[in-house]
């Protein structure tokens, strides 16, 4: 599936990975990472709103949907270069940045490895990764067990999650969703089938999170870097639900943030795009 009216092409990202990227309309750009278990589709309402104005790219991030899925080197930083360099050969070299659950994380990353690319970022439902192992603890962390076994060693999360790879996946499209009609049966089966083709993949990438994206933030974070761009939140309201608070999280990493709950489902770019939407419109005129 496509998003309608947009062109499709293969953009080089780090290190000789193509990318497949989604490009529609004009004016400044905005980028759009997708979240797991998604890929660029995730966006398709939002994208063709903003296209009215923007020129809008919707990548696949490197190891999901049709992009190339490189044996490793996940990290954040890493995919955060991806989105940067596909912007330029685009002929962008500064632009809007905008990701959802692990887009969010390389958006998070790209903003503060190329402050002075990113203009406005927008993260949408996660904390910064090593907030998140953070306030992972107890039995409140069960919520995030697909966390805890993505970042074992390689080898078994691949073999238990390949063996039953739609039930696994599909799980999180039931279980997050509050609106089980905003994914319907056509985009849910193409969410599923590229999930099924990215199973070494997409484990890498969480267990990147795991390992050398925690690194990369406990540098940053004893160096005092932060987000010095306008920087927009929009989650669920986590922090009441597991005992933290979300805002106070965020604004440790950012000098010029607005955070907000929202009461739709963790696919909230599917589920309520024109909240969404409007954030992102308010966000660019910061």
């Amino acid at each position: 599936m496509k998003i309608n009216g947009f062109d499709y092409q293969r953009v080089s990202g780090v290190g000789g990975v193509s990318l497949n990227v989604a490009v529609g309309g004009s004016g400044t750009p905005i980028v759009l990472l997708h979240g797991f278990p998604q890929t660029h589709l995730m966006w398709r309402h939002v994208a063709t709103d903003l296209a009215a104005d923007h020129t809008v790219i919707c990548p696949d991030l490197r190891g999901y949907g049709e992009s190339d899925k490189p044996a490793d080197d996940y990290s954040k930083r890493t995919m955060a270069a991806d989105i940067v360099a596909v912007a330029r050969e685009l002929g962008h070299t500064t632009f809007a940045l905008a990701g959802h659950d692990r887009g969010a994380l390389v958006a998070f990353r790209a903003g503060l490895d190329h402050p002075d690319v990113i203009t406005h970022l927008m993260c949408l439902d996660v904390l910064p990764t090593l907030d998140m192992w953070d306030v992972m603890h107890g039995t409140s962390a069960a919520v995030g067990f697909h966390l805890f076994l993505m970042a074992q060693p390689p080898g078994l999360a691949e073999i238990m999650i390949a063996a039953s790879a739609d039930t696994f996946f599909d799980h999180f499209l039931t279980l997050w969703a509050k609106d089980s009609e905003a994914i319907p049966a056509d985009v849910r089966a193409t969410y599923l089938d590229a999930c099924r083709a990215a199973v070494p993949s997409i484990v890498a990438d969480y267990r990147a999170s795991a390992t050398i994206d925690v690194t990369h933030d406990q540098e940053d974070l004893a160096a005092g870097n932060k987000l010095r761009m306008p920087t927009s939140v929009i989650q669920q309201d986590w922090g009441a639900a597991l005992g933290f608070d979300a805002q106070a999280l965020w604004r440790s990493w950012a000098t010029d943030l607005h955070h907000e709950t929202t009461s739709a489902g963790h696919f909230m770019a599917e589920e309520s795009p024109a909240e969404i939407t409007t954030a992102i419109r308010a966000l660019l005129k910061r």
